[in-house]
């Protein structure tokens, strides 16, 4: 009787979790019987903490459409200390310009191919791809410029030069820009060091703007406005106030940007339509719907009302795919969708493996409940291992270490995260989904 309550106990909660994946796949607005229906928003409150989670699936640039960029950087001019924080400050520095250029989704990642440093840069959406190669392509610029104080009757009129007067100090005085804690606090700051040229006209700025600010401009947009409280002669200063560590960092690596500017060079560029992304998304669908119905035929057609349990197995499987990659903002390529197809017909390996071994228990005269609970347990070992396999290939394809010797192609990325993903699914709902409603809807039926 226990063991009873638990299965349903499990039943109940599979069938809650189900349910809730298929409101999450709804689309947002559904007309039925002339009646339009809308899929319920999930945001809620916990504590003072606001969730909005965005439950909209993430495309690919070869579904969505958009502009793919792949530049050469040119490290020449870095020193080798130097380098993997200038890197990192060329790729928030192209992040920040793409915000401010309006696109959303944006992809910016560094590749190492042998001695050359990639920069691969992927905008979804964008149709005009030459203003985008016009803005991503300019050198960082650094600025240091002291903010004059006007009234408030002249600030209506005030122009940039009104307001700003140039120090003299750039970004090719600024030796570096480190976070670091305070010492005797513990609080977070950002440290600036500058050459010898940079330090005179640093201790100049500060004496003139003493107890005013000083604007850092990147690419004319002010990133910090300190206030200076005494004069500097060594060229060493910190910035302070409200940072973490994380807040610390996006400052000294955009400081650095302008410090340590690296040049890059357009090496191709490609775009793909809107309307040619929509018709790959139709055609995966229909693939995979098409594959989802030539399963359940073979497992209905050979296994009957055990077939049928595991296609309802499947189905859960497909819902759960699908919402963890709406939960967790899973990319979707079309490479990805083919690796999701290909995961339906996996998941339903171990379905198969488990009713084979049931059939040996029965015929060896077995009760079917034993022969049931026996074919679970010794099918596993297959289970797993045959899984085990394709996961080992699954991350192999996916470099989650971005090894050199490895692939790092985003495509072949889209393809192993979706067949991943779809291979540890599948061996929940193969093993604990499909055995529950075997246990509360399948008991004492014959094979």
């Amino acid at each position: 009787m226990n063991q009873n309550k638990k299965n349903l106990n499990l039943f109940y909660t599979l069938s809650g979790l189900t349910f809730i994946c298929l409101i999450l796949n709804l689309p947002i607005k559904l007309t039925l019987f002339n009646h339009t229906f809308y899929r319920p928003d999930f945001n809620f409150k916990l504590g003072s903490l606001q969730i909005k989670p965005n439950t909209d699936l993430k495309y690919g640039l070869d579904l969505a459409g958009g502009a793919s960029l792949i530049y050469n950087v040119d490290t020449s001019s870095a020193k080798t200390s130097d380098l993997a924080s200038a890197l990192e400050s060329l790729k928030i520095n192209i992040e920040r310009r793409i915000n401010l250029f309006g696109v959303s989704e944006s992809s910016v990642k560094l590749n190492k191919q042998g001695q050359d440093n990639r920069l691969i840069v992927e905008l979804p959406g964008v149709t005009n791809i030459n203003d985008a190669i016009d803005l991503i392509g300019q050198t960082a610029s650094l600025k240091f410029m002291g903010i004059v104080e006007l009234p408030p009757e002249a600030t209506a009129t005030a122009t940039f030069d009104d307001v700003f007067k140039d120090t003299g100090l750039n970004g090719s005085h600024l030796v570096k820009a480190l976070p670091v804690p305070n010492p005797n606090t513990g609080a977070m700051e950002v440290s600036l060091e500058f050459n010898q040229e940079g330090s005179k006209l640093f201790e100049k700025a500060t004496k003139n703007y003493l107890n005013k600010r000083i604007a850092i401009l990147l690419d004319d947009q002010v990133i910090t406005s300190p206030t200076v409280s005494s004069i500097i002669p060594d060229g060493k200063a910190v910035i302070n106030g409200s940072f973490d560590i994380k807040s610390a960092k996006s400052l000294s690596a955009q400081l650095n940007a302008g410090a340590l500017p690296l040049s890059i060079k357009l090496l191709s560029q490609s775009q793909v339509g809107a309307s040619l992304g929509k018709d790959s998304i139709d055609k995966g669908v229909r693939a995979g719907l098409v594959g989802l119905g030539l399963v359940a035929l073979f497992m209905v057609g050979n296994y009957g009302y055990l077939g049928f349990i595991s296609v309802i197995s499947l189905a859960i499987y497909s819902l759960l795919s699908i919402t963890i990659y709406r939960l967790f903002s899973i990319t979707l390529t079309f490479p990805g969708i083919v690796g999701f197809i290909l995961s339906i017909g996996m998941a339903v390996d171990s379905n198969i493996l488990i009713f084979e071994r049931m059939k040996e228990e029965v015929r060896a005269g077995k009760p079917w409940n034993l022969a049931m609970e026996l074919g679970f347990g010794k099918a596993w070992d297959s289970i797993k291992d045959a899984n085990t396999c394709t996961i080992i290939t699954a991350l192999i394809l996916f470099n989650p270490f971005n090894w050199q010797f490895l692939n790092s192609s985003g495509m072949l990325r889209g393809f192993a995260v979706t067949l991943l993903l779809g291979i540890l699914i599948g061996m929940f709902t193969g093993v604990v989904v499909t055995r529950n409603l075997l246990r509360v809807l399948a008991s004492r039926k014959k094979i």
